[in-house]
């Protein structure tokens, strides 16, 4: 890596990767104990409301991730500005769906999942703050993203195992979901006024950023609907055919594939994000040999996650669940090798943003969309939770790789750069 990344991209990726290794280390203490506690059946209610309002995460999030963290990159002077039109434009996209979901429920009455859906959409107002992530990200200061994250799941892995050992609620636990966005965004405030210039008094929206933002997401919004859609209409079938223990079998495989292995990869495209906008601004050349070094890294690691679910996931499931997952083993064994496919899709979306061709982020995952639905209709029925999981790696591949050669464009890219 140090041969085309400086030392400053190499420490970012490390703070990311770290954090995101000590979540994994915690995640396989705790993770399946509360697994355990609640039962398939009230973890498939709690990731039935986490999937359903997820179809609403590309209006809270509003797609201005990746966009700000390039402007921020490409203009330095505005960064102050960009932040604070980014937090009053999701602040606006959040009371307007809270609202809609109050009347919601204010019309059905005695909905048994109605207090879930209050507590996850509380948790979206608390992950406000995380863009502050936005400027961290594009300054490469990923160590004060680190010491938040770890300070925030020091606190919340306590009181998760409180509520493991006191067998507490569902409730209980949704709410630690809130409360652990919340103390990560007093941390990033803290830290930031200190370290920062940052005079939160005089942050001002403009409305003529928040046009141009919203003009530049707008792509990812509506291909993050789509990505939102595909990933939560496995639920919303197992839901309608199997019922919430189906959904809690699922919830496991996607926890250990990824939660604790994903995530990783994750951090590591985004950390180095920075570092590939600046080359593709200044050094195309040094652009392709960091985007080949990436592709690289990200393939040994989907390989690796593979190969280690592949080798020992009955012994995990066995090890750390109760006997009510052991439905959880084939799709497994299937599902694990959706993160090397999903990398590859991480870096295309990167390059698009880079080139400014979000348009195809849209098409891309549109074609993937639907050969979910009609994948899960066709294979629920028969195969169950494992025809969830092959719904959901066949159309990673169609989105993240069957599309890239479609595309005659991209397709010369790629040949190029390799």
């Amino acid at each position: 890596m140090a041969s085309v990344f400086s030392k400053t991209d190499f420490t970012a990726t490390k703070w990311f990767t770290l954090e995101k290794l000590i979540q994994l280390i915690t995640g396989v203490f705790i993770v399946p104990k509360i697994f355990s506690t609640l039962g398939s059946i009230d973890i498939g209610k709690l990731k039935f409301v986490e999937s359903v309002l997820g179809l609403f995460t590309p209006l809270f999030f509003l797609g201005l991730s990746a966009i700000c963290i390039r402007e921020i990159v490409f203009n330095p002077k505005r960064s102050k500005q960009i932040l604070a039109t980014a937090f009053y434009l999701r602040l606006i996209s959040w009371c307007t769906i809270f609202i809609g979901i109050i009347i919601y429920f204010t019309i059905t009455k005695n909905s048994p999942l109605s207090s879930l859906y209050m507590i996850i959409t509380c948790s979206y107002l608390f992950k406000l703050t995380d863009v502050f992530e936005y400027y961290l990200l594009a300054k490469k200061w990923t160590k004060i993203i680190f010491i938040s994250k770890i300070s925030s799941l020091i606190i919340i892995v306590a009181l998760q195992y409180y509520g493991v050992k006191n067998n507490l609620d569902v409730n209980y636990f949704a709410k630690l979901i809130a409360l652990d966005f919340l103390i990560q965004g007093i941390i990033y405030c803290l830290i930031l006024k200190r370290k920062a210039p940052f005079v939160f008094k005089e942050w001002r929206f403009s409305w003529t950023l928040g046009k141009s933002l919203l003009k530049m997401s707008y792509p990812l919004i509506i291909s993050n609907s789509l990505i939102m859609f595909y990933i939560s209409v496995d639920e919303l079938f197992l839901k309608h055919y199997l019922g919430d223990h189906a959904n809690g079998i699922f919830a496991t495989v996607q926890f250990l594939v990824i939660a604790l292995s994903w995530n990783i990869g994750f951090s590591i495209i985004n950390a180095l994000y920075p570092s590939l906008a600046e080359s593709y601004l200044d050094n195309k050349i040094l652009y392709a040999k960091k985007i080949k070094k990436v592709f690289k890294i990200m393939c040994v690691l989907g390989l690796l996650i593979g190969g280690l679910y592949t080798l020992f996931g009955n012994a995990i499931l066995n090890t750390y669940f109760t006997k009510s997952y052991a439905e959880a083993k084939t799709p497994l064994l299937i599902f694990c090798w959706a993160p090397l496919i999903i990398f590859i899709g991480m870096i295309y979306e990167k390059h698009l943003i880079n080139t400014n061709d979000l348009q195809k982020n849209v098409y891309r995952f549109l074609l993937g969309c639907i050969a979910n639905v009609l994948l899960c209709y066709l294979l629920i029925p028969i195969w169950q939770v494992s025809g969830a999981a092959i719904a959901v790696l066949v159309s990673h591949f169609i989105t993240n790789i069957v599309y890239i050669f479609l595309d005659q464009k991209s397709r010369k890219q790629l040949l190029s750069l390799f």
